[in-house]
């Protein structure tokens, strides 16, 4: 087979939850695929693209970079198989689908502009749902990252239920682990140069409403009036849609000196935090799949999570889930892990083992199963 993967996702130093799933799918299929033809369509950065693959020797895998940005069909030749890792990307610069001459493999990460839409403009609504209408009918197959997201696609668009499946995503160990007890002292060292010297409530996200920011920011306020907790709460991400209104809440809330924004960070320094943290708290209305919630059990940390979507079906027994529209459920949850040690060492020990069902070479050899089932497919 010639398959091509769409990698824009990750051209750029900086990615998240969908670059890093598109980047260690390449990392992966570089690593156990020695059989097939790849080629690594992208309109920028080359550089970036080209180090995503793992094996020196992995000549059957090319970057196709379109210098020219004529589009991934004028691009692309002699293609059977082309796999665009989320609906954003699915073609470049506007092309028609009927121009690629390949199947077409799709991965769905979320359906929030459906099941979530109150975090979105309209603008963005529209363009959600013109994406998805020009897909559907043209795909061979489409990944969900999650049973959650699968039911969500065939609930909003019941035509796509016989070409559905989902494979779960991995986590990658070679950034994400536990740290040594020997490394403690370096990692406090660089949390510190980070402007975090003491114990923390950690949060990983976009800002936007449906990460439920807000309601974690009403949970710390209790905890900190309660007097369970003396430490700081860190949140690291960028700030996304509708996110306005709270820095309005923290100084309402009276918590001003207790919240530390860090931004975007490296994958370096987001493995020291998830290590450590005292908990990871990641309470979404809504989410396709959660890379935070395997990052931080990959790490060893205690974790709160949803009741919804797809996190129970992440977390298993390995969290403590609670209902995201609670604040004083969260707090109650964050607390117990903070006041009881024993609670606390048991979930770092599930975290761990979870962590584990969660692998990229896996979630690789699934998805050359579903390109080799496409293939053959007249």
């Amino acid at each position: 087979m010639h398959i091509a993967i769409n990698c824009r996702s990750f051209s750029r130093k900086q990615f998240t939850g969908i670059g890093r799933y598109a980047s260690s799918l390449v990392a992966s299929l570089s690593a156990i695929d020695t059989a097939n033809r790849y080629s690594l369509y992208t309109d920028r950065g080359w550089g970036e693209v080209k180090s995503r693959i793992t094996r020196r020797d992995a000549s059957n895998f090319a970057v196709k970079f379109d210098w020219l940005k004529r589009g991934a069909a004028k691009t692309l030749r002699s293609v059977d198989i082309y796999h665009a890792p989320s609906p954003e990307i699915v073609l470049p610069f506007g092309e028609p689908l009927a121009d690629l001459d390949a199947k077409l493999v799709v991965t769905v990460h979320d359906l929030i502009y459906k099941t979530y839409p109150q975090g979105h403009t309209q603008e963005t609504l529209a363009l959600s749902e013109a994406q998805f209408q020009s897909f559907i009918p043209r795909a061979a197959r489409i990944i969900c990252s999650s049973r959650s997201t699968q039911n969500d696609l065939c609930r909003y668009f019941p035509a796509t239920k016989d070409k559905t499946c989902y494979v779960y995503q991995g986590v990658d160990t070679n950034i994400f682990y536990s740290l040594p007890q020997w490394e403690i002292p370096s990692a406090w060292k660089m949390a510190r140069e980070k402007g975090v010297a003491g114990p923390f409530v950690l949060f990983v996200g976009t800002i936007e409403p449906r990460k439920n920011l807000k309601g974690l920011l009403e949970a710390f306020a209790r905890l900190k009036q309660q007097k369970v907790f003396d430490g700081d709460l860190v949140v690291i991400g960028m700030a996304g849609w509708k996110g306005e209104g709270v820095t309005g809440l923290i100084e309402h809330l009276g918590i001003k000196d207790d919240v530390i924004f860090l931004g975007f960070v490296s994958n370096d320094e987001l493995r020291v935090f998830y290590n450590l943290a005292e908990v990871f708290v990641f309470p979404s209305f809504y989410e396709g799949f959660g890379y935070p919630i395997l990052e931080a059990f990959s790490c060893g940390a205690a974790v709160v999570t949803s009741n919804v979507s797809s996190c129970p079906e992440l977390a298993a027994d390995a969290a403590l889930t609670v209902d995201p529209v609670d604040p004083e459920a969260i707090a109650r949850a964050m607390g117990r892990i903070l006041q009881d040690p024993g609670l606390k060492s048991a979930l770092k020990h599930k975290a761990l083992a979870r962590a584990q069902e969660f692998d990229n070479l896996k979630t690789a050899r699934e998805t050359l199963r579903i390109y080799e089932e496409v293939y053959k497919t007249s």
